[in-house]
């Protein structure tokens, strides 16, 4: 039987978060995220028809996505209230609290955000995701913008890198923050500023994730996590780099930001 992605994703979180205690609290919770974003991504690809644009995650909800949005972020606020760490708890019961209206602000406002700034927009993110998913997975990817790095569908910023196996070496693809769209860019180049010099280009390691790569540029300090395929063929880059936070306290701890963060704010 072939797994959804989805399916793959929890299957990792489960195993890390036995392996990595520091991770089992947010691991645990992003289990409960992920099939609440395999059983709306089901929803909404059944309730919702084609997009007319193909930059559908740059434009306005029309009003047939916003009330079948609208209808669901009630039943993820009480997931996030159940099982997420205690802030995130507390939080999703006070949104919980404002309604219907608010929430539709919060979910359309967050929608056309590139770069979410606070906590409960990124919670509105990760409810968010799937749908982004959808329509990604609907549309032509455009080609051709490696020098920066912005999605090639909606635009964001990378969540983190992934290397692959190509001939002799590695190379390495870019993902996307919110629709997971990938797509290709070059190793030697900083994905924030575009810097080329290799004196300014580090990259550091850890003995427990060592397929995990932290990416640095100290000409403009921020770091972006890239996981190396060709070292652990089973790992899953969107699970495995959510796990590895103890790689994100060193970084900031020598003074790097990173990139952009995780659907669940990290």
């Amino acid at each position: 039987m072939t797994l959804s992605l989805w399916q793959r994703r929890i299957e990792r979180a489960q195993e890390l978060a036995g392996q990595h205690a520091f991770a089992a609290e947010i691991l645990a919770f992003y289990i409960h995220v992920a099939r609440f974003q395999e059983d709306l991504h089901h929803r909404l690809s059944l309730a919702l028809p084609q997009p007319s644009s193909p930059d559908s995650t740059n434009q306005e909800f029309t009003s047939t996505e916003l009330s079948a949005l609208g209808s669901r972020f009630s039943s993820f606020l009480s997931v996030a209230e159940t099982y997420g760490p205690k802030p995130l708890a507390e939080l999703s019961r006070e949104l919980s609290a404002r309604g219907q209206d608010f929430w539709s602000d919060l979910l359309a406002g967050t929608w056309i955000t590139p770069s979410p700034s606070d906590a409960q927009s990124f919670l509105a993110l990760a409810f968010l995701q799937p749908y982004a998913e959808l329509l990604r997975s609907r549309a032509p990817l455009r080609t051709g913008r490696h020098t920066y790095a912005f999605c090639a569908f909606c635009d964001r910023k990378p969540g983190f890198g992934v290397l692959r196996q190509m001939g002799d070496g590695a190379a390495r693809s870019l993902v996307c923050s919110f629709c997971l769209a990938e797509w290709e860019f070059r190793r030697l180049v900083c994905p924030g500023c575009g810097e080329e010099n290799d004196k300014k280009l580090c990259v550091f390691t850890a003995s427990e994730f060592d397929h995990i790569r932290v990416e640095c540029c100290d000409a403009c300090k921020t770091y972006i996590k890239s996981i190396d395929l060709t070292k652990n063929g089973h790992a899953e880059p969107l699970v495995d780099e959510l796990a590895s936070a103890p790689l994100d306290l060193w970084a900031h701890e020598h003074g790097y930001a990173k990139l952009q963060s995780n659907i669940l704010g990290m």
